[in-house]
């Protein structure tokens, strides 16, 4: 995909931080834009936003841990625009605590909404996809699955390390069908993500990677420019690479620096 001029996004998460970001991004280059979201009133707002620059766009409320409400949105998005080009499932929360302190049906939230939610949309979406042999899929994952940075967030970490895996060996199925896929694993994001964190147990105080903290709309701008120049992994700075090579090259020592430097005491 070299450009995203006329092409049609269906994006959930749209409502707010990367979701609304990447959305809004691909609207001042000309896309049109399914803003999704489990809060209405936030995707009409973002939808709004999107026509305001000159953007053909619609909202529809989609909760991704109910496979009827992503297939209406994909049917809503038929009806308007009659194809899609770019799927981007980006849904995520959060339980946050000590192993011993979150319960499981917290996990079992987590990984319906992080990762069933991610199979829900994309198992709606890539027969379209196949068939026009074209189009782009962008998952979001975290640096949370890509190394170990917190003790107190096991079931998101789980639940993203889960789409990374996932993402990256159905590339194997689909970019040969010319398919492009990317996955997102964004870190230190001003979003309003703590609105999707549940906590168990005592306070355990927050545990980070150091990796420089920017906005929303730098890691929009990053996704829409990182899926057009054929991207596998994206991320929201590109200290985060660093981070990624030094935890494959010896995953002994990277953890051990880890304690040592205190990034999860």
């Amino acid at each position: 995909m070299d450009t995203v001029r006329g092409r049609v996004a269906f994006i959930t998460g749209a409502g707010s931080g990367i979701g609304r970001a990447t959305a809004l991004c691909l609207a001042r280059r000309g896309a049109h834009v399914v803003v999704t979201d489990i809060d209405e009133a936030r995707t009409e707002s973002v939808r709004d936003d999107a026509r305001a620059v000159g953007a053909r766009a619609i909202a529809a409320r989609v909760d991704v841990a109910d496979l009827e409400s992503v297939e209406a949105a994909r049917r809503a998005c038929f009806d308007e625009f009659g194809r899609v080009d770019i799927v981007m499932s980006n849904v995520g929360i959060i339980a946050k605590g000590l192993l011993t302190e979150i319960p499981l049906d917290a996990w079992e939230r987590v990984l319906d909404v992080n990762v069933m939610g991610m199979v829900r949309v994309l198992r709606t979406f890539l027969p379209d996809l196949l068939a026009q042999r074209s189009g782009h899929v962008i998952t979001t994952g975290s640096a949370s699955g890509l190394f170990p940075s917190s003790y107190d967030r096991l079931p998101y970490s789980a639940s993203k390390g889960a789409v990374i895996q996932m993402t990256e060996a159905m590339a194997l199925w689909l970019e040969p069908k010319g398919i492009g896929v990317s996955c997102l694993c964004p870190a230190g994001v001003m979003t309003n993500i703590v609105e999707q964190v549940n906590e168990y147990g005592p306070p355990t105080g927050s545990q980070v990677p150091r990796i420089p903290v920017v906005t929303a709309e730098e890691v929009g701008e990053r996704v829409v420019e990182g899926m057009l120049s054929g991207q596998f992994l994206l991320t929201s700075h590109d200290d985060l690479y660093d981070f990624v090579r030094d935890h494959g090259a010896d995953m002994d020592a990277f953890l051990q620096h880890q304690l040592e430097m205190g990034l999860t005491a």
